[in-house]
């Protein structure tokens, strides 16, 4: 068995931000030369997530209108007590996980057919890592 191991670097422009990351992910995938295995890819930060859903405006939308109705910012979290100001970035990050397994066939993500990688941000504006870590034969 062989693993090959890339980070992504991310630091967004807002503290909200979806980033569409498929093809760096493929391009990790193709890298690695492993032609049947799995990859883990985990958000390295308990603030953001990433999920496997649809490249669709009107769903990122509803998705991050969903995680803000769940978890909204409000300064009563009692991790702002601790001088914090990001308790729902915590929270939308347990609703969403913070990584995902994906299955490699012959060489590339085997996904469905609308089926995208994002890197989901919830207090951003700052530098954050992707470990991608592909494993397999």
């Amino acid at each position: 068995m062989k693993s090959h191991t890339e980070y992504l670097t991310f630091h967004t422009r807002h503290r909200k931000e979806i980033v569409p990351i498929t093809d760096d992910v493929e391009r990790i995938i193709a890298a690695s030369g492993i032609q049947e295995g799995m990859a883990l890819v985990s958000a390295m930060h308990i603030t953001a997530s990433i999920i496997v859903n649809d490249e669709e405006s009107g769903l990122w939308h509803d998705i991050m209108e969903w995680v803000e109705r769940v978890a909204p910012e409000n300064p009563d979290y009692w991790h702002h007590r601790t001088g914090e100001d990001n308790g729902d970035a915590h929270l939308k990050n347990l609703l969403l996980h913070h990584q995902v397994v994906i299955p490699i066939t012959n060489g590339q993500f085997d996904s469905g057919p609308w089926q995208r990688i994002f890197y989901m941000e919830f207090d951003g504006q700052r530098d954050k890592k992707v470990i991608v870590k592909v494993i397999g034969e």
